[in-house]
């Protein structure tokens, strides 16, 4: 009786988002400040449902992955649980913040009701249990985000990456849907606590998933329209990237058993996913724009957690997408006030670039602590091999910053954290104090403190690791060792990613003209989108792009 009671307020949560969705179309918008009230409360309930959900999960001695069946089409374990309360508090935050931002605009409603009705499809998503359920949250999560797309239509910009955000989606829910057919057809249920328990080696099911999870993501080559979207007010830019993008990830997380034993679907997701995450976060470092350049950021983040699923370490993907829903949604939210920081951080770059001397010593210093810290934590290369080497790309990934305390002198100087710092830094321009490169720190403090920040962040990577494992227990497979050739794979990228790594430290400014012509072709995104332009033929169907001085975008 308990767990169909728990099972049912599962449910609580999307439908009070469809409820609030409909009193907006029926009062067409015209009272915002009761939908947000209604908005609110809806989401707090959500979140009160979550800790209910939490707190039955352990009391009840379950394991945290261990599925509530009773009702057949909701599953409770401690991904979904953790899905639905990081759902409903960023609809609650994005909620919050349209409020001040479409102040007095008269289709603030309206707005609130698209956002509801997201919400509640996603919602839905994360506690499917059955196929076609599944499926249809799937395909009412895109078309959700189409309405927000184009909540402003006579934005050119905006219909233009709506248009092609849609063909791209079509095409993965057809491809999601074809997954589903075949899996039905071999199994004989659509039940998918039941199927991912008898799943074994499915290949072409396990290929149609990845792929459906490349196109919901974002990656190259159809990356595009997730860089056209800026037109799109903020609030929207921010559920886009914190939420309903980590639908691809989600995906595979959710669906991972049937990437254990195939080799083709893991092959693609470590290829496609990782040539991704090193071809947008390089391409991020060439875009003039800070909108443009957090539409890359998030394509690579994307990336690299379908790179991390690729290669069977599923609790890191988990804590990643966590980690990056939160991170993106301040960064979205807060863009215009990060405005100013950026450019104090840009004016600083060259000064702070690294020479290949200082960062051949940031990564001889960075990776032999890691090294050694794996080893004290029994962390072998031959026993855990596809754990070692994600971490080997997180410790990488900060390498950027060893470098830039090695340029500092050994002082390791943080980014402006707020606008006001900014400011103070802008103001300081030009002045003898702000000559970074004639500060000098103690030489030998330099290696000790690179040694340590790459120690915590080792052992920050493993320990939260290990708790999400312990957390998601059940929910996600125990991690097994890739095949040999997925393994090889995931090296190569990882050495591709240490030279685009290398190349950030060094600097994208070089004046040679190879690098000229690399930062030319990385700004225009290797031209995949003009490429993507002419096919669906946007660019004759609509007229010439005119700046909206009187919109906010």
């Amino acid at each position: 009786m308990t767990a169909r009671l728990i099972t049912c307020l599962a449910l609580l949560a999307p439908l009070s988002l469809v409820g609030v969705a409909l009193l907006a179309s029926r009062e067409r918008g015209r009272n915002p400040t009761r939908l947000e009230r209604a908005l609110g409360a809806a989401t707090a309930l959500g979140l009160a449902v979550s800790f209910v959900e939490v707190a039955w999960l352990v009391l009840s001695h379950l394991p945290s992955g261990g599925a509530v069946q009773k009702l057949g089409l909701i599953r409770l374990d401690g991904l979904s649980v953790t899905m639905a309360a990081m759902v409903s508090l960023l609809v609650a935050v994005v909620g919050r913040y349209s409020a001040t931002y479409l102040d007095g605009d008269q289709r603030h409603g309206e707005f609130l009701g698209r956002l509801a009705a997201a919400g509640a499809a996603v919602e839905l998503l994360v506690v499917s249990n059955h196929l076609l359920l599944f499926w249809i949250a799937w395909v009412a999560t895109s078309l959700c985000l189409h309405r927000l797309l184009l909540f402003h239509p006579e934005r050119p910009r905006a219909v233009v990456a709506a248009r092609k955000k849609f063909i791209v989606a079509r095409i993965g829910d057809l491809l999601l849907a074809a997954a589903f057919v075949l899996i039905w057809r071999r199994l004989g249920t659509a039940d998918m606590s039941e199927l991912l328990s008898r799943s074994g080696s499915e290949e072409l099911v396990g290929v149609l998933i990845a792929c459906a999870a490349l196109l919901k993501s974002a990656q190259f080559p159809t990356h595009g329209w997730l860089l056209e979207v800026m037109e799109t007010p903020t609030p929207v830019s921010a559920l886009l990237h914190a939420g309903i993008l980590n639908a691809g990830p989600f995906l595979v997380l959710r669906f991972a058993p049937l990437f254990v034993e195939s080799r083709a679907p893991a092959a693609i997701l470590v290829v496609a996913g990782g040539f991704t995450a090193v071809f947008a976060s390089s391409a991020m470092l060439t875009q003039p724009s800070v909108k443009v350049a957090l539409g890359y950021s998030s394509a690579a983040h994307m990336g690299f957690m379908l790179f991390v699923c690729g290669l069977g370490v599923f609790p890191a993907a988990a804590l990643h997408l966590v980690a990056h829903s939160f991170y993106k949604a301040h960064a979205f939210l807060s863009a215009g006030s990060t405005v100013e920081a950026t450019l104090a951080a840009r004016i600083r770059a060259p000064e702070r670039r690294g020479s290949p001397r200082r960062a051949a010593v940031s990564f001889l210093v960075a990776g032999a602590t890691y090294v050694g810290v794996a080893h004290v934590l029994g962390m072998s290369p031959w026993e855990n091999p596809s754990l070692v080497v994600v971490g080997a790309v997180v410790v990488m990934g900060l390498a950027q910053l060893f470098a830039t305390g090695l340029a500092d002198g050994g002082r390791l100087v943080p980014l402006p954290s707020s606008t006001s710092e900014a400011r103070r830094r802008l103001r300081q321009r030009g002045a003898p104090a702000t000559n970074w490169r004639n500060r000098r720190g103690t030489i030998d403090s330099v290696p000790l403190r690179v040694a340590a920040l790459a120690a915590f962040v080792a052992l920050a990577f493993f320990g939260l690791e290990e708790l999400t494992r312990r957390a998601l227990a059940g929910a996600l497979p125990p991690l097994v060792d890739p095949p040999p050739s997925i393994l090889m794979l995931g090296v190569s990228v990882v050495m591709v990613w240490g030279l685009a790594a290398w190349m950030q430290m060094v600097g994208l400014g070089g004046s040679s003209p190879r690098m000229a012509r690399l930062r030319v072709h990385l700004r225009h995104g290797f031209y995949a989108n003009a490429l993507f332009d002419r096919i669906v033929g946007s660019i004759q169907a609509n007229p010439p792009f005119t700046s909206h001085r009187g919109t906010r975008s």
